[in-house]
């Protein structure tokens, strides 16, 4: 086993089912080695967990666990990526985080530190990544969260 996969297991956390896009785009596309994956939402079994906006109907903390489910699903996505072989995986580029929020909210970072985290916490070195915060008045399907992300993978032959 991994030490990627361990770690997720470690970790008591489940690597969920690649999600299928909700309208006319690909979950994910590799240029020359870089992996863009769209936006992630925090669903689970294609159900979303994680509905409204932050500081509002969800407390932070209901924030953070949205972007790390979102941060799983990207995780999903990289593994599959990578022909479900981690070795292909090289890094985490950029992350990029989009809170469903109230006017008046200002803590975007703490949300997204819940995938920040979560990513080094798995992935080490090889998790830290740039990244964006940002909060927006609404978000599709009214979900809490969402992050895209930018990956590097190794020569995959």
């Amino acid at each position: 086993m991994h030490t990627i996969d361990k770690k997720i297991k470690e970790l008591e956390l489940i690597l969920p089912k690649m999600a299928n896009p909700i309208a006319n785009y690909l979950p994910f596309k590799i240029s020359k080695n870089i992996v863009y994956i769209s936006g992630q939402a925090p669903i689970m079994d294609g159900k979303i967990i994680f509905s409204g906006k932050i500081g509002d109907k969800l407390s932070i903390e209901d924030g953070i666990n949205a972007a790390k489910l979102c941060c799983m699903n990207i995780l999903s996505i990289i593994k599959y990526a990578c022909n479900d072989d981690w070795n292909n995986f090289n890094e985490i580029v950029k992350i990029g985080g989009f809170v469903n929020c109230k006017d008046n909210f200002t803590d975007h970072p703490k949300i997204i530190n819940g995938a920040s985290n979560l990513l080094v916490e798995i992935l080490g070195d090889k998790g830290k990544h740039a990244r964006f915060a940002v909060g927006s008045n609404s978000l599709p399907l009214d979900i809490a969260v969402e992050i895209e992300a930018v990956v590097s993978l190794n020569n995959i032959k």
